[in-house]
């Protein structure tokens, strides 16, 4: 599992096959494209991604009638593209397409429509739209109860996300709960090594650091860390657990262990993601909050204002993190 290099490698070969024996136009060539742009995706190479699921689509739009749902899943990976790169409203717009033609095409219990109401709900919870977010998990959640055994390696996708909707509006009793609901459910269905697994004990990691126990923190984003270095994953996943892990430390004031988990989490995310990203600004927030603890007032002035000009671009006006780095932003100009 999540052996991405010799999965391209296989997809690149048959694709190249496909190019000399099939018209340009051929539904298994758009296969082919998605195939390659997903394994992109998961290796975090986004903007690749993006050009494969583009020239995907192309072929889908020629070939199929508007309202097939091959269309709309080519308009899903289209928006989970755009909601990787942070750009929040091409991803809605997108997602919005595909669930249009789920909803006209498909009977309302189909698990397309379920995954459906979970990538629109991410866009919300990245956005700050919390509730709204919630409101759509649930019915993502509805729809796989009622549709999958209880043990459901697909039922993990609506608990992890409700886990995390729940963080973010820190109620994290019950975010804990969904969490470890999902991590059952992966220990029981996936191999040790699954990525997917390693994601989850990064999110139970970080509701324990909220939480203020940070021996349990550390236990799972190690649990995490041992999974993606000894598998190759999608290395912002890795960078998530770095800064997760950096935010422990940070919290535990052992501020030079701390630092040198932000600075392998930037150096990854400043690699893969545009240069504007929301998630950079995450970063550049927690090592602001670092360098005012250590009184390093400068430096932490210079971080949390490359936060707070991302923030102020791409995210609304009311989001949760930009007001937390307008907060901080405040403490330092204090201090200084």
């Amino acid at each position: 599992m999540g052996d991405y290099s010799k999965a391209l490698e296989s997809y690149e070969k048959s694709h190249q096959i496909m190019e000399m024996a099939l018209p340009p136009t051929h539904v298994s060539l758009a296969i082919s494209y998605s195939n390659i742009g997903q394994v992109h995706k998961n290796m975090g190479d986004y903007l690749q991604a993006l050009e494969f699921s583009e020239k995907s689509h192309k072929i889908y739009e020629k070939a199929l009638p508007p309202n097939h749902p091959d269309l709309a899943t080519s308009y899903n990976n289209i928006g989970q593209v755009y909601n990787n790169i942070g750009d929040y409203s091409k991803a809605l717009e997108f997602y919005e397409k595909a669930h249009q033609i789920y909803e006209e095409a498909l009977p309302p219990n189909h698990s397309s429509l379920a995954a459906s109401y979970n990538n629109i709900g991410s866009v919300y919870n990245e956005m700050g739209d919390y509730s709204k977010a919630l409101e759509l998990f649930e019915k993502s959640y509805k729809i796989l109860e009622e549709t999958l055994p209880s043990n459901h390696s697909n039922l993990a996708f609506p608990y992890n996300w409700l886990g995390r909707v729940y963080r973010s509006m820190k109620d994290y009793t019950r975010a804990l709960e969904y969490f470890e609901k999902a991590l059952a459910i992966r220990q029981q269905t996936l191999p040790e090594t699954h990525p997917n697994r390693a994601i989850t004990c990064s999110d139970i990691g970080d509701v324990y650091q909220l939480m203020g126990d940070y021996e349990k923190a550390l236990s799972f984003h190690q649990k995490a860390l041992n999974i993606q270095e000894s598998v190759q994953c999608n290395p912002l996943e890795c960078a998530t657990t770095y800064r997760n892990l950096g935010e422990t430390y940070r919290e535990m004031e052992d501020y030079s262990t701390a630092l040198s988990y932000f600075e392998k989490g930037l150096e990854i995310r400043e690699k893969k993601l545009p240069k504007g990203h929301p998630d950079l600004a995450v970063i550049y927030h927690s090592m602001a909050k670092l360098y005012l603890s250590t009184r390093q007032y400068n430096i932490a002035m210079n971080n949390v204002q490359q936060a707070i000009e991302i923030a102020q671009e791409k995210l609304p006006s009311s989001h949760p993190h930009l007001l937390e780095y307008k907060e901080t932003f405040e403490k330092i100009q204090k201090k200084m």
